[in-house]
């Protein structure tokens, strides 16, 4: 494992700050009295807070698109598919609390890198909503809406950086099962 530079525990203070207060409302002085330095020892180490939250949500958004090729491509069940998505969710946010509150609300703030993000957000959405459709047509999944279905469970998956802080003993594990069984369980034949 890579040690942390400067850059990295800049961003890393920069998604707690706009976890807090939201991007808008943080300034590069906010940032720089977080970590205890001068504003303008930042521009050392980064160009802008707009590079910031580019760091902060490409590489969450990248990170959850080759984990949906990965699932994508296995020979699995539709449903051990879901799962995995579950799974992937829970790991990701676990480890990303604050990025993960960017990523959901602060992403239209996005300049040069907006078209990307939501680009890698539609074609995981469309990935996703294919492996529901898969499901049905495998007769694994109940024959009803799959855009609901998606729906449903990405507004359980978006917002796990907000209930998981709150569980101190947290285990990925049992809690993708649990997860899993409430979420899949609705929509399994």
């Amino acid at each position: 494992m890579k040690a942390e530079t400067r850059k990295d525990e800049i961003i890393k203070t920069a998604a707690k700050l706009f976890k807090e207060k939201g991007y808008s409302a943080v300034t590069m002085r906010d940032l720089a009295t977080a970590m205890g330095i001068k504003a303008a020892s930042l521009y050392n180490h980064i160009n802008s807070k707009q590079e910031i939250l580019k760091e902060i949500i490409i590489s969450l958004a990248e990170e959850f698109t080759d984990g949906m090729e990965i699932i994508k491509a296995l020979n699995e069940s539709s449903l051990n598919k879901l799962s995995l998505i579950i799974a992937l969710h829970i790991k990701i946010s676990s480890q990303n609390i604050y990025g993960m509150a960017s990523l959901n609300n602060d992403w239209m703030h996005l300049e040069d890198q907006l078209n990307y993000y939501l680009k890698l957000r539609t074609d995981y959405e469309d990935n996703f909503r294919n492996i529901i459709k898969a499901g049905i047509i495998n007769k694994e999944i109940l024959n009803d809406n799959p855009d609901v279905m998606l729906f449903s469970m990405l507004s359980t998956l978006r917002s796990l950086y907000i209930w998981i802080p709150k569980k101190e003993d947290l285990n990925q594990d049992q809690l993708a099962q649990s997860l899993s069984k409430v979420l899949i369980q609705g929509i399994s034949k």
